[in-house]
């Protein structure tokens, strides 16, 4: 078993790591990190984890670095806030290194995003704080990387995932041209486990809203990553909104189309470009958020109407977008098979 660690286990994306974890054939929690809650039960924390981490308690940062164990194998994962993250990672590595300890570390938050600081600081509004370990981390989705990386991995955004995952075949392909429009839905969760105004169950309940429209900060990660992978320069103007439900997001992407295209054509050049993507399937029809929701799948659905294309994915924002595209990652990085612990289908009536 490899050890695994969990830096900012309390909020969502964190309990979803231990929920993983828990069941992971390879990996066995060796801390859940959270200085606010140190010391206290797991399952009191998250009570439907409880029968899962008996008597097993929060850790602070220095607890568990204390306990790390010489010439031991690590798979760090870090779901802290952004900002908080890379000096949380970049004081497990040097601890880490300093032990000898095998440690491969998959990011949740921005800090790990960007391939260069000022690029960070331009999107964030403050100074990196570890600057120095960005060229050791790689930021992109598993289905878009064919071989594991010797790096560490910044996971891209919930908002990032689901709109690479409809618009990096279309954009790869050359079968769009000109700027991709796009819309998304995504649930409260998103927002993280500390209450907001447009968090709030009155507020949200029932309603639905646009923030943000064209000024959302994974735009440029989206439009970065797409031209790191594509080699072609391509705007994304996207416009979020607030769902009324905890879970979940669902993209429209739409574009006009470079050539005549037929539906199955288009179908066609999204269902190769995923041919050996375990965890993306294209539907007929239109993807829907319940058969999605608690899962790592992605779900497709292509349409085109004269000169236009329309391409929609749905994912859950805290396993595909977040925890579960982290494991992903991590499974890879360990050479472990890319699905292991990840094939639970959703619930589908929740």
């Amino acid at each position: 078993m490899i050890a695994a660690t969990v830096i900012g286990a309390t909020g969502y994306v964190g309990g979803e790591l231990l929920r993983l974890i828990a069941t992971h054939p390879e990996f066995e929690l060796s801390a859940a990190v959270s200085s606010s809650r140190a010391g206290q039960h797991i399952g009191r924390v998250f009570p439907h984890l409880a029968s899962d981490y008996r008597e097993v308690a929060f850790s602070d940062s220095g607890d568990w670095l204390e306990r790390l164990e010489r010439g031991s194998k690590l798979a760090l994962f870090s779901a802290a806030p952004h900002g908080a993250s890379a000096a949380a990672v970049a004081q497990a590595m040097e601890t880490g290194a300093a032990r000898d300890v095998d440690m491969r570390v998959v990011d949740s938050s921005a800090d790990f995003r960007y391939s260069s600081a000022s690029e960070f600081a331009a999107i964030y509004g403050v100074e990196h704080p570890v600057p120095q370990l960005l060229d050791q981390f790689l930021c992109a989705l598993p289905e878009h990387v064919k071989d594991s990386p010797k790096h560490n991995v910044g996971h891209p955004g919930c908002f990032a995932t689901a709109i690479l995952l409809a618009a990096m075949p279309l954009v790869a392909s050359g079968s769009v041209s000109g700027e991709l429009f796009v819309s998304g839905i995504t649930g409260s969760t998103g927002s993280g486990r500390s209450p907001q105004a447009g968090t709030h169950h009155p507020e949200r309940h029932s309603n639905l809203y646009a923030y943000k429209p064209h000024a959302h900060r994974h735009v440029p990660e989206v439009e970065n990553l797409l031209r790191r992978t594509t080699k072609r320069d391509t705007q994304v103007l996207f416009v979020p909104h607030s769902g009324p439900f905890a879970r979940g997001i669902h993209v429209t992407v739409q574009a006009k189309l470079a050539d005549a295209t037929s539906e199955q054509e288009l179908r066609q050049v999204v269902s190769d470009y995923y041919a050996d993507a375990e965890f993306v399937e294209v539907v007929d029809g239109t993807p829907r958020l319940k058969d999605v929701v608690a899962s790592n799948y992605c779900h497709i659905g292509v349409a085109v109407e004269g000169e236009y294309a329309v391409v929609m994915s749905t994912i859950d924002n805290l396993v595909k977008g977040a925890a579960g595209g982290a494991m992903q990652w991590m499974n890879r990085l360990w050479a472990i098979p890319e699905c292991t612990g990840l094939q639970a289908n959703a619930p589908a009536w929740t």
